[in-house]
């Protein structure tokens, strides 16, 4: 039995002509019309990664994970029922709307929406970006990572690890608790921030190529207040990415290179060296209000010489250049 990849996300906003300049324009999502109640976007060969639905609120709708089998949803749901949480089995119309062979729903004790699934339909056309790129990172690994922000991280964390088994990747406990989870190879595909709030933080994209990444960080820098965090290099996952304020307030992380880990062998362990080891300066923090702790990490990493590691010792990106030729 296992959740194996973040297969769609759901947003609710009115602002649907924005989250198509913003999916499409910027991310490069391929944007498919769903008239005038939603708007839907392609990353890959699947029917859908993301709606927007045209609801008021601007947060976040749902979250869509994959399980292998038709007896994972039997399972999960058994074991959610068994501990009282309320399950409710998708419609047939429900997943033909999110484009699945079945699917089951429930929400985890903050009342994000959590919905389970198994066999996403793949589109008969081919991908078409909408700006030119190389493509996004998903197949196996999924769709990206989804971070919430959480009010009692002790609630929240027994549910994902033991009732949904999420796997604690690594963890941060000061100044507030952070935990990040596996579902497969990626480093992370979801996280939670302790930080007393309730909402979405944030998501990620992965794409395949770094000058896909650089260009839209281009992009977004022609816009007033669109870049969130600058462009930076991540800790834990190795991810050099920006984060991008999208329509509804929330960040989107444009990423490249993020690490591949072995799930199977994987130890959790404590992070105390801070978020980035460089770059990823918060423009939307005022100086007082934790701008200046951040960057302060990140100058303490580089006067202690941190590093990712070398090419060699990242066996998913030295497997991607060795496979275009590089040497």
């Amino acid at each position: 039995m296992a959740i194996c990849a973040l297969g769609y996300l759901g947003i609710r906003s009115d602002r649907l002509e924005d989250w198509s300049d913003f999916a499409s324009g910027l991310l490069g999502m391929m944007k498919i019309d769903r008239g005038a109640t939603a708007l839907a976007f392609r990353m890959d060969d699947q029917m859908q990664r993301l709606l927007v639905s045209n609801e008021p609120g601007d947060t976040l709708a749902f979250m869509g994970w994959e399980v292998e089998t038709d007896e994972d949803l039997q399972s999960y749901a058994g074991r959610l029922e068994k501990v009282g949480a309320p399950v409710h089995l998708g419609s047939r119309a429900l997943a033909d709307r999110r484009f699945v062979r079945d699917l089951i729903w429930f929400e985890d004790p903050m009342g994000n929406r959590v919905e389970l699934f198994v066999a996403p339909m793949i589109a008969d056309d081919p991908f078409v970006p909408g700006r030119p790129i190389d493509g996004f990172k998903t197949g196996p690994l999924g769709m990206g990572h989804a971070v919430l922000h959480v009010r009692d991280i002790e609630v929240m964390l027994p549910f994902y690890r033991d009732l949904l088994d999420f796997r604690v990747s690594d963890y941060g406990l000061s100044p507030y608790g952070l935990y990040f989870f596996h579902v497969n190879g990626r480093h992370h595909s979801f996280a939670m921030v302790g930080s007393g709030q309730q909402g979405f933080h944030h998501f990620m994209v992965e794409f395949q190529n770094l000058d896909d990444v650089g260009q839209g960080f281009d992009l977004a820098q022609m816009e007033e207040g669109r870049v969130a965090y600058t462009l930076g290099r991540h800790t834990n996952d190795y991810m050099t990415s920006y984060y991008a304020h999208s329509p509804s307030g929330f960040f989107v992380e444009n990423g490249w290179g993020g690490r591949v880990i072995d799930a199977a062998t994987w130890t959790p362990h404590e992070t105390t060296v801070g978020p980035s080891f460089w770059g990823h300066e918060r423009l939307y923090l005022p100086e007082d209000g934790g701008r200046k702790s951040l960057r302060d990490m990140r100058l303490r990493a580089a006067a202690e010489g941190r590093r990712a590691p070398p090419l060699i010792d990242c066996p998913w990106l030295y497997s991607e250049m060795a496979k275009k030729g590089h040497s």
